[in-house]
């Protein structure tokens, strides 16, 4: 005991943590922190919590991974089956930066409820919004690394983003790729934004950010009927704090607790679930690959494959810059007045309705119902109460059907694709003419297949078409296709 107390001596003389540290310690806050209403408080150490395990994970998964378009692949499968715990570090590392995203989103719309982003802790937030962006740009370059089918296609579309924006496109997706295809120089680049450029900057970020919790202080729970003034409220609030509570051990013991129970749950995650990938090796020429991105951009992808494509680029470079400045705004626009939530009523219903939205588009985003069913055309046969009401012409039709795979697009009696309109009336709503525009011409999502078909397969499956509608009712009488277009189909061979 007495030679570890001579090393404390020894450095203590030298740094003098004593006068440094333990004044930030002890920093008083208010004392409603050390009641239930603390437990609020805990989000932004948790959030911490998740990133220190991901520094660490992180550090071990380095010494493995190899960077390069031969060997990414075959080293996180090395890291699965291989290594001692490699399968261990690669899932603590995912479901930290799961924990984190989630955290993240939590914490501030916390800090938006509770009106902890108003004066004098605007800047506080401000860069809270910067940890925000570089949160995500985590998420994506890790996502990268991963180098399977998801992480291909994920590229490409950042890519297709980037090459939008007006006059420098082409160089910045020089820059992004490192040449002219997806290679080892992409996944270099991601690698060191991963591992070096992004952490940096967070670090930063988050050193400002701790300065700023401590300089500014920890705000206290709003009161309904007392909002802040920017002429007494420094006033206000040292007169809190001359009764408030040091920071530790009174609130501190709830972050640490609150951080033990982090640990916990993401290493029992890990342990049950395992990592995340990597999926299949990624190959640009699969045709029917379905890639999908991690679940934290899943709502962006669902809003993309929901939209027209002339919203594209709106979507692609406008959406994120709106998104990002309405969130910079915030302390502007709403810097003074109420603070507690049952005094802002617009305040949680844009919560509430923005993570409505993102749960619903996040939804879309994982079943993807727009996305054609690949194997329904062999695997959802016509229901065979259809097939017994049909004559050969129209049997020969349930056979073009299914051959030219129009089941992978289009349910019959809720079975095979929902890309398309469910089927199974259709001949209530087309009537024949309409129904061969449709196949010959195309239109909305469905490509033209004149030159798919002859006129022998078209009138055939025009003829079970009509016949997909309720017992009793007659075919639907809608007006005819033009003139031309049946002279083109009856003119193919």
């Amino acid at each position: 005991m007495n030679t570890i107390k001579q090393i404390w001596d020894w450095l203590e003389h030298r740094l003098e943590l004593r006068d440094s540290l333990w004044p930030v310690m002890r920093h008083p806050v208010p004392a409603a922190l050390a009641k239930p209403v603390g437990w609020w408080y805990v989000f932004g150490s948790m959030t911490l919590t998740f990133l220190m395990l991901q520094i660490v994970t992180g550090i071990c998964l380095a010494m493995v991974y190899q960077p390069t378009a031969e060997d990414a692949y075959a080293s996180l499968e090395y890291l699965n089956y291989e290594a001692p715990f490699g399968w261990l570090m690669r899932a603590i590392h995912y479901w930290s930066a799961t924990g984190m995203v989630v955290m993240l989103f939590v914490h501030m719309s916390q800090v938006f409820l509770m009106g902890a982003f108003k004066y004098p802790r605007e800047l506080t937030w401000l860069v809270g919004v910067g940890l925000l962006a570089m949160t995500l740009g985590l998420a994506f370059t890790g996502q990268v690394l991963r180098y399977d089918g998801d992480s291909y296609w994920g590229v490409s579309v950042a890519v297709a983003a980037a090459g939008r924006v007006p006059w420098l496109g082409p160089s910045i997706v020089h820059f992004i790729l490192g040449g002219e295809y997806i290679g080892s120089e992409t996944l270099s680049r991601f690698f060191t934004l991963h591992v070096f450029i992004l952490p940096g900057l967070l670090f930063s970020l988050l050193a400002v950010h701790l300065y700023l919790v401590v300089k500014r202080g920890i705000s206290e729970p709003p009161t309904p009927g007392e909002p802040v003034d920017k002429a007494t409220y420094h006033e206000q609030y040292e007169q809190l704090l001359e009764k408030g509570i040091p920071f530790f051990p009174h609130a501190l013991y709830r972050d640490g607790v609150a951080c033990a129970m982090a640990v916990l749950i993401v290493v029992g995650l890990a342990v049950v679930f395992g990592p995340k990938g990597p999926g299949e090796i990624p190959d640009p020429t699969l045709i029917h690959a379905e890639p999908r991105p991690d679940w934290y951009f899943l709502p962006i992808f669902a809003l993309a494959a929901l939209s027209p494509p002339s919203m594209e680029t709106f979507l692609m470079l406008g959406l994120p810059v709106i998104g990002l400045g309405a969130l910079l705004a915030v302390p502007f626009v709403a810097g003074t007045g109420e603070r507690s939530a049952r005094r802002r009523p617009v305040a949680v219903l844009t919560v509430l309705v923005s993570f409505v939205t993102l749960m619903i588009l996040g939804w879309y985003g994982a079943t993807s119902p727009w996305s054609p069913d690949m194997q329904a055309w062999s695997d959802a046969p016509v229901p065979e109460n259809i097939v017994q009401k049909l004559t050969p012409l129209e049997l020969q039709g349930a056979i073009v059907f299914q051959n030219k795979c129009c089941r992978n697009c289009h349910a019959l009696e809720g079975s095979g694709g929902h890309r398309g309109p469910d089927l199974t009336d259709v001949g209530s709503r087309m009537n024949p003419d309409a129904m061969v525009r449709q196949v010959v011409q195309g239109g909305g999502n469905m490509p033209a297949y004149a030159q798919q078909m002859n006129s022998a397969e078209v009138e055939a499956l025009v003829s079970f078409l009509v016949k997909l509608r309720p017992e009793g009712m007659p075919p639907a009488a809608v007006p005819s296709a033009p003139a031309e277009t049946l002279a083109a189909v009856k003119a193919t061979p």
